[in-house]
């Protein structure tokens, strides 16, 4: 076996890279909920595959920022062989988004000793997925994100905690910060 080229790596570095920072140079908008995406129904949540696995590292970020992008309203990405395993297919003229597996195996070698060695060898790929909205056939087994309908909702634990410190929360405002001078620590003293 073969090692992959540190060239053909560091073009996977160099793409994913070169995309970030081209976001980044579109400019800073103004500040603004991440979880609040109108595509994503009010809500961002981690990637998925079509087994319900979340995705994770450098590839949570990468198909967020496609989802955003693009205004897909599912969560769930899957390549085109997973879907034709479903029995669904891509749309035609639809793109996909590549993310990339790394890993590493063990492979052993005789030293020039004679003795044997097992090297750990780091390994990466790319590879195309698409999201389920760019999917026909799927007949709505990956369902929309959800919105939630009062956000304590989502989680009942904490809301009933707060509820029952007798604390005053108070909702509103358009601006993320804290201002010391709008606390109301002595409202229910």
């Amino acid at each position: 076996m073969t090692r992959q080229p540190t060239q053909q790596r560091s073009e996977i570095y160099s793409r994913i890279t070169d995309k970030i920072i081209a976001e980044l140079e579109q400019g800073v908008r103004p500040w603004m909920q991440p979880w609040n995406t109108a595509s994503q129904g009010d809500r961002i949540t981690r990637p998925l595959r079509h087994n319900g696995e979340p995705y994770s590292g450098i590839n949570v970020l990468i198909l967020w920022s496609e989802a955003i992008a693009r205004s897909f309203s599912s969560a769930t990405w899957m390549t085109f062989r997973q879907a034709l395993e479903l029995g669904a297919a891509v749309r035609k003229g639809e793109t996909g988004t590549s993310v990339v597996f790394a890993s590493s195996f063990i492979r052993t070698e005789t030293a020039e000793t004679g003795e044997a060695v097992e090297l750990n060898i780091p390994f990466m790929k790319t590879y195309t997925v698409f999201n389920a909205d760019q999917i026909a056939g799927l007949d709505g087994r990956f369902p929309k994100i959800a919105t939630p309908s009062h956000p304590f909702d989502r989680i009942g634990e904490a809301g009933r905690f707060f509820a029952n410190t007798g604390a005053l929360i108070r909702h509103g405002g358009s601006s993320a910060y804290y201002a010391a001078a709008h606390d109301y620590p002595d409202a229910i003293l």
